[in-house]
């Protein structure tokens, strides 16, 4: 289910500031019968090349208590891996300049319908499978059944992340950012080297995707793990927070929190 906000997250009231870190606190989720806070980390801009062990050494380590669980945003890892695409590298063909035009528009993000999105992806999965999963897309839809292209194609495609005028940051708007490479094995090193359980995380508006966990998160399901920040706490705007820490305060009190209220429509310019 699709959760929406207007704006920034990061408002005033739910700053705070610990060990020389600012995170913004993002209220109470009960999944199971616990009660989980959210402490969304106020971070740099993560520059491509950075060392994804020495950030969360910086952001996560300083809050971190034996029991939480970090969230990271798999954009953050990417570009410390430089798993990224420059547009000027996409050499628009014919195919995905064609097929563009008939792709659905996506109301919430930058979708197939931007050419070099969809070129990109014929570069990772070939021109075949990228013309079957369109037509079995036109025709499942025809039947109001959606997102059987991205069924298809699979979550490399799915997570690409970028080419998006509309970003809050202008790096990203000629910058494609692919899915971080082996996430369960970056979680792992983190979790050894610090300490910190953690899993990659794609999340928006629309979904959460656990692409890696630590290790001593692989008994813990996905879908509950999706839970703990099924409302976003990272934000969809220029937070800059692509941290959460997710913990259990079982029956304490939680910090005061004021909330932003969520629309029951995309945001405007969307």
């Amino acid at each position: 289910m699709a959760i929406w906000y207007e704006g920034n997250l990061n408002l005033s009231e739910n700053r705070r500031e610990q060990n020389g870190v600012t995170y913004y606190i993002r209220g109470v989720r009960e999944v199971e019968g616990i009660r989980f806070e959210r402490y969304a980390i106020n971070t740099h801009f993560i520059e491509r090349g950075e060392d994804y062990i020495e950030v969360a050494r910086r952001y996560i380590l300083p809050l971190y208590l034996p029991g939480d669980i970090a969230a990271m945003g798999e954009k953050v890892i990417s570009m410390c891996q430089n798993n990224t695409v420059e547009m000027k590298d996409v050499k628009l063909g014919f195919w995905a300049k064609l097929l563009s035009r008939f792709a659905t528009r996506n109301i919430n993000g930058i979708g197939m319908d931007e050419p070099y999105k969809l070129q990109l992806a014929i570069n990772i999965k070939g021109l075949p499978l990228i013309l079957w999963a369109c037509f079995c897309g036109a025709v499942c839809r025809v039947f109001g059944k959606r997102g059987v292209f991205y069924k298809i194609v699979g979550q490399d495609v799915a997570g690409i992340d970028g080419f998006y005028k509309n970003s809050s940051f202008e790096r990203y708007h000629t910058l494609a950012v692919l899915n971080p490479r082996e996430p369960d094995r970056v979680c792992a090193e983190i979790e050894q080297e610090l300490g910190i359980a953690c899993m990659v995380v794609d999340a928006n508006d629309i979904n959460v995707e656990i692409l890696g966990r630590s290790p001593s998160l692989q008994d813990k399901p996905p879908e509950y793990l999706a839970e703990l920040i099924r409302d976003n706490p990272s934000g969809q705007d220029d937070e800059l927070t692509p941290f959460v820490i997710v913990r259990d305060i079982k029956d304490a009190p939680a910090q005061p929190y004021k909330p932003v209220e969520p629309l029951d429509h995309p945001p405007t310019g969307h």
